[in-house]
């Protein structure tokens, strides 16, 4: 064999093996994606507390502790719902029914009228804006979007076809990234977000997610979510938890994403003449409500809820309605269509849910509270396998692995038996249509040019 062919053909192995140029310019590119979703996901979550903090602060100062949140929680409302309709259009609600949405779509202009730079950008502002107000959301769930955008823009950038790909990564990134679960992250994109298991798919979601956490965690260090947990069965009262949090928390689950789907399509029918004005309005509605329960709770209600979900894994019971006020808080502030998740605030009422039906029982709060968590956000999200790794990885608690499992797949079979459209792929379908009517109107006024 000549020497000449045995070195084209080894340098022909060596393309295949390492990679043209062009082909790591991509990765890097990719890379930098990633990395720059950890980035930006520890900057929101700081600007996020200190949104909180600040609220806190204005609402306890003064002899006017009763009277600020009637004025400033409506009024962020009113201009968060305004700004997400008028300037950042689908940058509404949680963030992950349109990076579901979006993976939906085949072209690539439609899914950038749910995922861009922009609305990631207006997401983050907006949801800050809304923790400012006292609104019971998350964070998390924007993250989701913020990290799908990024992700996005480094398709278009990169030249890389790989979109859905691309996006279930950046999804998945922001999740880990969002609340220091790498686990959670993946088991969120294949259960929740695609549905189906793909082994490329999946490599590109593990890089992404190993080099988002990476970058978090230099930033931030190393954490559990909520600290700390070793709570376990002990007795029969104990196992009893399991059932009780795993029904009730279906059946509190499904009826939160069962009404939100009900009532926010009746709200859309009721607001198409004018959307902006009549929304708007709506929104003031729910923050004026959002703030009449707050100043009830004494305050509990607002912001995220993660104090008091962190206090109760911790032991500290919870009063026994506030799970009631803090969904209500939840639902209110869902329906008002302002950009904010409801990761945390599920987690703060599931957790205060478990506390109750502790204190009711006489068993230990931290679990009761663990468990209530994983029976009520796997009845909300129907997610089971999400429930269980994503409560697992924060509190730690691996003498309890066994239980919280049963509670979720409980929670979950609870719920799907009440409402059989999960809640994200229900809303996905809204912004589906928006974006398709986004296109149709844009070459609408093309053609008419």
């Amino acid at each position: 064999m000549p020497a000449a062919y045995r070195k084209s053909k080894l340098f022909r192995r060596s393309r295949v093996l390492w990679g043209s140029f062009p082909l790591w310019r991509q990765r890097a590119v990719f890379w930098i994606g990633a990395i720059a979703i950890g980035v930006v996901s520890v900057a929101f979550a700081e600007l996020a507390d200190l949104a909180q903090k600040a609220f806190a602060s204005i609402r306890s100062s003064g002899s006017f502790t009763f009277v600020l949140p009637l004025a400033i929680t409506p009024a962020g409302f009113v201009l968060s719902a305004y700004l997400a309709g008028k300037v950042f259009p689908n940058s509404q609600g949680s963030g992950i029914p349109q990076a579901i949405a979006a993976r939906h779509l085949h072209d690539n202009e439609d899914r950038q009228h749910l995922l861009s730079l922009k609305i990631a950008a207006g997401k983050i502002v907006l949801t800050v804006l809304g923790l400012f107000s006292g609104a019971s959301i998350g964070r998390e769930g924007p993250t989701v979007q913020v990290g799908g955008s990024i992700m996005l823009a480094v398709a278009r950038f990169g030249g890389m076809a790989q979109a859905k790909g691309l996006i279930l990564a950046g999804s998945a990134a922001g999740i880990a990234a969002a609340f220091n679960t790498p686990l959670a992250g993946i088991v969120f994109a294949i259960e929740e977000m695609s549905r189906t298991y793909q082994a490329r798919a999946n490599g590109i979601v593990l890089t992404a997610v190993i080099l988002s956490g990476m970058a978090a965690l230099g930033l931030a260090g190393s954490y559990s979510y909520f600290g700390e947990a070793s709570a376990a069965p002990g007795n029969a009262r104990d196992w009893g938890l399991v059932l009780i949090c795993g029904v009730g928390g279906g059946v509190l689950g499904a009826c939160f994403s069962g009404f939100a789907l009900h009532f926010g399509r009746r709200l859309r029918r009721w607001a198409h003449p004018r959307p902006l004005a009549r929304m708007v309005t709506v929104a003031g509605l729910c923050g004026l409500a959002v703030a009449s329960i707050g100043i009830a709770s004494g305050g509990t209600t607002f912001g995220t809820g993660y104090e008091q979900a962190r206090g109760a894994v911790e032991g500290e019971a919870l009063p026994m309605v506030f799970f009631v006020e803090k969904l209500a808080a939840s639902f209110l502030s869902m329906l008002s269509g302002i950009p904010g998740g409801i990761f945390a605030p599920s987690l703060a009422v599931g957790a205060g849910f478990g506390s109750t039906v502790g204190s009711l029982l006489g068993t230990g709060i931290s679990l009761a509270a663990i468990l209530g968590m994983a029976g009520y956000f796997s009845g909300v999200v129907q997610a089971p396998m999400t429930a269980f790794v994503i409560i697992l990885e924060m509190t730690g608690d691996h003498e309890a692995v066994i239980p919280i499992m049963a509670v979720s797949m409980i929670g979950y079979l609870t719920s799907r038996f009440l409402s059989h459209e999960p809640l994200y792929h229900g809303l996905s379908r809204v912004f589906i249509a928006a974006a398709i009517r986004a296109r149709r109107s844009t070459q609408k006024n093309q053609a008419s040019a």
